[in-house]
């Protein structure tokens, strides 16, 4: 493995990192950056350069576990204040129920989103309807939530939080994007939403990794070790950093600036890949 490898998947993993949780897209980032410029797919093969997006993505929900988790343990009882169980009204139900939605419409159509819906094109379509999305969610919103905290999540608005995930299924759109939008629609803060998201990816993320683990895993190779090694903990560094960056901006900026980013993005996509 050549040392510009290993910068590549450096690079990759920064990508994966700083977009996984914006509302931005990293499945579309990953998209644009790899398939138009670093090209890992020339060099690992189709299979390997997939398996590699797999182990980043992992690293993500390695850093989102880090900062979650007393909240992650909570869910399932583990967490103890004083000896005793930590009792919160939300709960593993509320998770259950809110990825539900996407994870039964990912196994029906996960063979049509993968042959039709990755590529640039289609990212650039949903860059912009993500985004039109997202400044809805801000301008009709109730501008004074009363959602204020994960424990006063209904289980109604997070089944319906977890429809609104499922244009996530389409690359492009961003899945914090969708779930924090619909969030907030739905009478969530900006904050809670983007709590309930990020714990949300944690199954969601770790079940879809593990199946596409197994499906590819005919295809690791110790050759690529180093190459996974090195995107691996470069997407959880850069994954640390960006939660908890998100987490203190999100409250400040909404969404409108994220949306505006990705119609400017879409642009520039368009004029490169049309004109």
């Amino acid at each position: 493995m050549e040392l510009f490898d290993l910068i590549k998947a450096l690079i990759l993993g920064f990508v994966e990192g700083m977009t996984e949780f914006a509302p931005v897209s990293s499945t579309g980032h990953l998209i644009i950056v790899d398939d138009m410029w670093l090209k890992t797919e020339e060099f690992l093969g189709k299979y390997p350069a997939n398996t590699f997006k797999i182990v980043i993505q992992l690293g993500s929900i390695l850093a989102v576990v880090v900062v979650f988790w007393k909240r992650l343990l909570s869910l399932v009882g583990l967490y103890k204040v004083d000896g005793k169980k930590m009792i919160k009204r939300f709960n593993l139900l509320h998770v259950i129920v809110g990825m539900l939605p996407a994870v039964i419409l990912g196994f029906a159509f996960k063979d049509f989103i993968d042959d039709h819906l990755f590529g640039v094109k289609t990212v650039i379509f949903a860059l912009v309807a993500g985004a039109i999305l997202m400044i809805v969610a801000d301008k009709f919103g109730p501008k004074r939530p009363k959602v204020q905290s994960l424990d006063q999540i209904t289980y109604r608005q997070a089944f319906t939080v977890g429809l609104v995930q499922c244009l996530s299924l389409w690359p492009g759109f961003s899945r914090s994007g969708a779930t924090i939008s619909g969030g907030v629609l739905f009478g969530m803060s900006h904050r809670t939403a983007a709590d309930f998201t990020f714990i949300m990816a944690v199954p969601i993320m770790a079940g879809a990794s593990l199946v596409s683990v197994l499906k590819n895993w005919e295809y690791m190779s110790m050759d690529y070790i180093s190459f996974y090694v090195v995107g691996f903990i470069s997407a959880f560094v850069f994954s640390l950093i960006s939660i908890r960056f998100f987490l203190k901006l999100i409250s400040k900026v909404k969404l409108v600036p994220f949306a505006l980013y990705r119609i400017v993005l879409a642009i520039v996509l368009a004029a490169i890949v049309f004109l």
